[in-house]
């Protein structure tokens, strides 16, 4: 891919702390000064709080991801000066499309918070007035057409802006639900699948009405690719989460797109104070550290580190299969939540014990471990554990399910 070639090419000179070194703003004297040292208090701990291995995923529930050093480095870096809080999000934004090729971005809170504050950008555009008058939206274009099956909770970032939302099956309902009101296309990338529309039909449906496109891939990272692909395919507007396969701050996330929605979008957004996305602040620590975990990101060997993964389960679905009446699944998601991953399922008549219940003593147990899961099986991932932990979640699973035969 070209585009990916050329990043890593303008990366291959940037430290692991991005485009900061070197441009006089964090210098390796500063970093060392103000990188974290390791906390005299367990804080966790005198909070009555466990923490526990991540075997699950990139749950906010969960807290989503772990930050690499050099992210928290450059958060902690951000919490030393002061800092024009507009002028922080231009240059960030335009560093960010430079890197993903796009046509302007923003850091934005969360891809929850890309979805409110791209939509009322769409809506309003650059009157100050109506974005004042939101989430009254009388008077202005207020209609989101979407697929009836990418109609999910998290629609409702798009209702935050007073919008209404019209849900339609095929392509042939989706033209005849367009009217003066239709103020944009959303779709869902993780139900893909689910809806009839495909990617490029959706686009080009925009196209041939005059209507941009949004589409959301909160959970999509990995593949890398597609922090490129959605917006050279032609979608106007992309949002990402920053705090999963990122691994940036989990209240973070990305808007990309279109310049003249996204300029409009930032309308909306701190430190402009009568707006509905004032409470969807990100700060100068978020701003920095989801730019630096993005170059990170982008320079990782991710071929190695699909390997790792596919190793990982591995190790742990044949130490389950070690135990008599014992069977695994190892499958990738097609969209969303893209990694190696693995189903547990037994016969509950030669292992003694019901998923829900194992799962619990996974948890309960030492170190406590997350799944996921439903009445017929486990879920695990290793992507969002520290490398080694999988041996221990390996062991733990066969202890518990072991335990079960006798």
């Amino acid at each position: 891919m070209l585009s990916r070639r050329k990043v890593l090419k303008t990366l291959s000179g940037v430290p692991l702390v991005g485009g900061l070194i070197g441009t006089g703003l964090l210098t390796p004297q500063i970093l060392k000064a103000n990188a974290a040292p390791p906390a005299a208090r367990n804080f966790f701990k005198e909070l009555g709080l466990r923490t526990f291995i991540n075997a699950a995923g990139t749950y906010t529930s969960m807290t989503g991801s772990l930050m690499p050093d050099e992210v928290v480095s450059a958060i902690s870096y951000g919490a030393t000066e002061y800092v024009d809080l507009d002028q922080l999000h231009d240059k960030v934004g335009e560093r960010i499309a430079e890197l993903l090729e796009c046509e302007y971005a923003t850091v934005s809170s969360g891809a929850f918070g890309a979805m409110t504050i791209g939509l009322a950008g769409v809506i309003c555009g650059m009157d100050t007035e109506k974005v004042s008058q939101l989430p009254n939206t009388d008077g202005l274009k207020n209609e989101v057409i979407l697929q009836e099956a990418h109609n999910i909770g998290y629609t409702h970032a798009l209702t935050n802006t007073g919008a209404k939302l019209v849900r339609i099956k095929t392509a042939k309902e989706l033209e005849k639900a367009i009217n003066k009101n239709t103020a944009m296309l959303w779709f869902l990338n993780a139900n893909t699948e689910e809806g009839e529309i495909k990617w490029e039909e959706f686009v080009a449906l925009g196209k041939k009405h005059n209507i941009p496109t949004f589409i959301d891939c909160a959970a999509d990272v990995p593949p890398v690719e597609n922090l490129f692909k959605f917006t050279k395919m032609g979608f106007d507007l992309v949002a990402f989460s920053g705090g999963k396969g990122i691994r940036g701050p989990q209240s973070a996330g990305l808007l990309l797109g279109k310049r003249k929605y996204i300029e409009a979008a930032r309308l909306h957004t701190p430190p402009r104070g009568t707006t509905i996305a004032r409470g969807m602040k990100v700060n100068k620590e978020e701003v920095l550290g989801m730019m630096v975990a993005l170059e990170m990101y982008l320079q990782k060997d991710h071929k190695q580190e699909w390997e790792l993964w596919e190793n990982q389960i591995k190790l742990i679905s044949d130490s389950a299969l070690s135990v008599v009446g014992v069977e695994t699944e190892i499958h990738v998601p097609p969209h969303a939540n893209h990694v190696p991953s693995l189903r547990i399922k037994w016969d509950q008549n030669a292992v003694k014990i019901s998923p829900p219940d194992a799962r619990k003593a996974l948890m309960d147990g030492h170190p406590a471990i997350s799944t996921v899961g439903n009445d017929e099986m486990i879920g695990i991932t290793t992507w969002m554990m520290v490398p080694g932990q999988e041996r221990i979640v390996a062991h733990r699973v066969k202890e518990v399910l072991q335990n079960a035969t006798n």
